[in-house]
């Protein structure tokens, strides 16, 4: 949210005052680029508005007279004239805000019964000394042999190895989270997330680059896509539209070299236009191609319906009045996307995705990915009850997010995990972030508090079957037939057993989390051949 916001005065004139001093009804103006700074609905201007970090959105969203913004949203090119609607605990962004709070509100009792469990150790390690005084004071008489046995039991009893049992696994197992670029905020988290049946991703940012990117290219006869793409970037050197640094991006990957470009023009609502070797070139959308009345190749129209039902945008590339290629546009799948679902599959671990994104949208990038569930159009008061839904048809669900509008979920899932370039409220909402940014670490993730549970519980069986073992010994209950534990002996078996706890953690640092069974796993990008 921005700190002050432009106020109209009556007059017509603008101040600037503090984002908190404004009231319902007040007219703002937000200007090309500015932070809209309450919800409101826009009477005057035409724009395109960001509102990827509420609703997922990966679009801008058209914006005219009459439609709903949001507060913390990015205006684009156009000033917008809002009226304002709400303010402070009645925006949606404070909406969010409550339902993170009501969401980690409702997680801390389970943290109270924890604690309340490990305090019975001591309790129980007293009670088996009070037992073994009154047994043998009963059966002989209280002397040096009464205080002996006390004093064995008490030594032997002393809950180190089954104290230290689940803390060495977890400290070693954070540590080796850490080193694979994922930070632990919530233990418990860690440890459950082995028992895990469902992960919803969202899309933008996390399963998605969260950019746009040239994903499929038409050109006519005579025309390489290479020399198609170069040209469409150098009329695009000087423009900053994300689809322009998309055009960009992609000749660089290329290694493509653009021509010079010269006298650039910024055509709104249409595309752009620039001189580049002595012809006029021009990029941009439909409406460019109205302008300019070029005649339309007969394989275009399939191509760009064929790009409609993927979701896609078409932008065209015309030199001197002739349409010589077309470029879809989408927001590109992560590469590594393709093989986390494919691994959590192979886990038995069910895989949705919730996002803002249209249906067609979604349904695109599951459909690509081999998603189990879509949670489409969703807005961000509501993902928390998508969340809410898997749970209660008795999942353990996860939740992996990167934006402000994913908060409310992330607190709400049984274990959220923060993509680590997401934002602060997101980072603060997870139990787990992924500092790398790498969807493949859920599937670490998974692996390593797999490994972490075996580790646990064979401390576990280990520092219970001793103290079944050695306090029956310590007691005396082989004292008839001359057995008995001394207070050093009793020492050496305590040391023992805690020794062999703490050497067992360590065996957990061999865990393999490389993942080299998902090295053949590849996008249907990748699997096709080049045209």
């Amino acid at each position: 949210m921005p700190d002050t916001a432009e106020r109209i005065t009556e007059d017509g004139d603008t101040e600037e005052v503090p984002v908190s001093e404004l009231s319902e009804g007040d007219l703002v103006l937000v200007r090309p680029g500015a932070n809209v700074p309450a919800d409101g609905v826009v009477e005057e201007g035409d724009s395109d508005v960001n509102e990827a970090m509420i609703t997922g959105e990966s679009k801008p969203v058209s914006k005219e007279p009459g439609d709903e913004v949001i507060g913390g949203t990015v205006n684009g090119n156009g000033s917008l004239r809002v009226r304002v609607g709400a303010t402070g605990e009645e925006t949606t962004l404070a909406g969010i805000m409550r339902l993170v709070e009501e969401a980690q509100q409702g997680k801390s009792r389970t943290q109270v019964l924890a604690d309340r469990a490990a305090g019975w150790l001591f309790y129980v390690a007293v009670g088996a000394a009070v037992v073994t005084e009154v047994a043998w004071t009963v059966a002989t008489t209280f002397d040096a042999a009464v205080i002996e046995r006390v004093v064995t039991v008490l030594v032997i009893a002393c809950p180190h190895a089954l104290g230290l049992a689940i803390p060495l696994v977890v400290a070693i197992n954070t540590s080796l989270a850490a080193r694979n670029g994922m930070l632990v905020r919530d233990r418990v988290a860690m440890e459950q997330a082995r028992s895990l049946d469902s992960i919803i991703f969202d899309k933008t940012g996390t399963l998605t680059e969260g950019e746009h990117g040239v994903v499929n290219i038409a050109t006519v006869d005579g025309v390489a896509e290479d020399d198609a793409l170069a040209l469409a970037a150098a009329v695009e050197s000087d423009s900053e539209h994300m689809i322009a640094r998309a055009i960009r991006e992609e000749a660089d990957e290329r290694d493509l070299t653009a021509p010079d470009a010269a006298n650039f023009e910024a055509i709104k609502g249409r595309g752009v236009r620039a001189d580049v070797d002595g012809n006029e070139v021009y990029v941009g959308g439909p409406n460019l191609l109205t302008q300019l009345e070029s005649e339309v190749p007969a394989y275009l129209p399939e191509f760009a319906d064929e790009a409609g039902q993927n979701a896609q945008t078409v932008v065209y590339l015309v030199r001197e009045g002739e349409l010589i290629a077309a470029f879809a546009m989408a927001d590109v799948n992560r590469e590594e996307s393709y093989r986390v679902v494919d691994a959590l599959h192979d886990l038995g671990i069910e895989v949705a995705m919730l996002t803002g994104d249209s249906q067609d949208v979604a349904t695109a990038v599951a459909d690509e990915l081999g998603i189990d569930t879509v949670f489409a159009e969703v807005l961000p008061k509501d993902k928390d009850t998508k969340v809410q839904e898997l749970q209660d048809k008795g999942k353990l669900v996860g939740m992996v997010g990167d934006g402000v509008n994913d908060a409310p979920a992330l607190t709400r899932a049984d274990i959220g995990i923060a993509i680590g370039s997401g934002t602060d409220v997101a980072v603060q909402s997870a139990d787990i972030i992924l500092v790398q940014n790498n969807p493949m670490d859920v599937v670490r993730l998974v692996q390593l508090s797999k490994a972490s549970y075996r580790k646990r519980k064979e401390n576990l069986i280990w520092a219970a079957g001793y103290n079944v073992f050695a306090l029956p010994l310590a007691a005396g209950v082989l004292a008839p037939i001359g057995i008995l534990l001394s207070p050093a002996v009793g020492a050496l078996l305590m040391s023992l057993s805690t020794v062999i706890v703490a050497i067992n953690a360590q065996f957990l640092r061999r865990v393999d989390l490389d993942l080299p069974n998902l090295s053949g796993v590849t996008s249907p990008r990748d699997a096709q051949p080049a045209d």
